[in-house]
């Protein structure tokens, strides 16, 4: 393939050292080395991480987590535009500031539908193991350029702009990597035996729309605990939707898998463990009420868990 996802991890990597080497340079914050080096060590993760050994790539994690956990990521001096600046600015382009956000799904879209099996000469155009998340590093890219057409920005000043977000973010930045890893964990651990086990003494197993309820629902409540409905994903499955579902009442895998995930994902939406979706907006727009996002997505969230678990019933048999 031409484009490998080996490729868009490098991007990161790379984007995330310059990260890096800005905040080390940044004298206005008090953390500028605890912030540069959990950068830095996140970029090696993305460059380095195909060939550095298991154990010590462990280390590394250890010393993110150690850093996040003692506050050692802070904001800096990003040398923004004055209000005025931007809304002059804003006001000259108009709507068109949407294109570089729509194109992303856009572009991703046509990768992944589209030229998914476009070849030039014997290669993939694309790394079709992945063409999903290759196709949204290209979209990524794309919407960059795009944008910096558009604002007429030159340099590393999108960087810039992107690092006073990544700041802001904090150590919520790679908590989806962590936690999807830590599903993955517990999932060679055996934790989805001990769910089956769990559920198998609970509910009649025979009873088709108990198992699915229990699978909807395992779906929903293990997200919220992990934050992460791809942390939960091999557990509540491998405990429940192999076993149960496929195996004993004949289900289809990819009808489950997909409503199924649909389901982690309204738990997404009830979690403060969700840190990156629900905690970090409050933050950015500096709302009074630290969970006012999960209030507003709660509502939502339970109508379509309901909704899932009699699509799931009527449409996975």
């Amino acid at each position: 393939m031409i484009i490998n996802l080996e490729y868009i991890y490098y991007i990161a990597g790379i984007f995330l050292s310059i990260i890096a080497f800005l905040s080390f340079k940044d004298k206005s914050n008090s953390k500028r080395l605890l912030t540069g080096t959990f950068w830095g060590l996140f970029a090696i993760s993305f460059i380095f991480g195909k060939v550095i050994p298991p154990m010590y790539m462990g280390v590394l994690v250890i010393i993110i987590a150690l850093i996040a956990g003692f506050g050692g990521v802070r904001m800096g001096s990003y040398h923004q535009t004055t209000e005025e600046e931007r809304k002059a600015s804003a006001k000259k382009i108009g709507n068109k500031l949407f294109i570089p956000a729509l194109l992303i799904p856009l572009v991703t879209i046509i990768g992944t539908v589209v030229i998914k099996d476009m070849k030039i000469g014997n290669l993939f155009l694309l790394d079709n193991k992945n063409v999903t998340l290759v196709s949204l590093g290209v979209a990524c890219v794309v919407s960059l350029i795009v944008a910096m057409m558009l604002t007429k920005e030159k340099g590393i000043q999108p960087v810039k702009e992107s690092r006073r977000l990544l700041d802001a973010i904090g150590w919520a930045a790679v908590l989806p990597q962590m936690l999807a890893t830590l599903g993955g964990l517990f999932a060679v651990a055996g934790v989805g035996k001990v769910v089956s086990d769990l559920i198998s003494s609970a509910i009649p197993v025979d009873n088709r729309f108990f198992v699915v309820l229990a699978y909807v629902l395992g779906m929903a409540i293990f997200t919220m605990i992990m934050g992460n409905a791809f942390a939960a994903f091999p557990v509540i499955t491998a405990g429940i939707g192999l076993p149960l579902l496929v195996h004993m009442h004949g289900a289809d895998p990819a009808i489950m898998g997909a409503i199924g995930m649909f389901s982690g994902y309204c738990g997404t939406l009830l979690t403060p463990m969700a840190a990156n979706f629900n905690i970090v907006p409050t933050a950015l727009l500096d709302l009074s009420d630290k969970y006012a996002v999960i209030k507003a997505q709660a509502p939502t969230a339970i109508i379509l868990l309901t909704v899932n678990i009699f699509l799931m019933y009527f449409l996975v048999f």
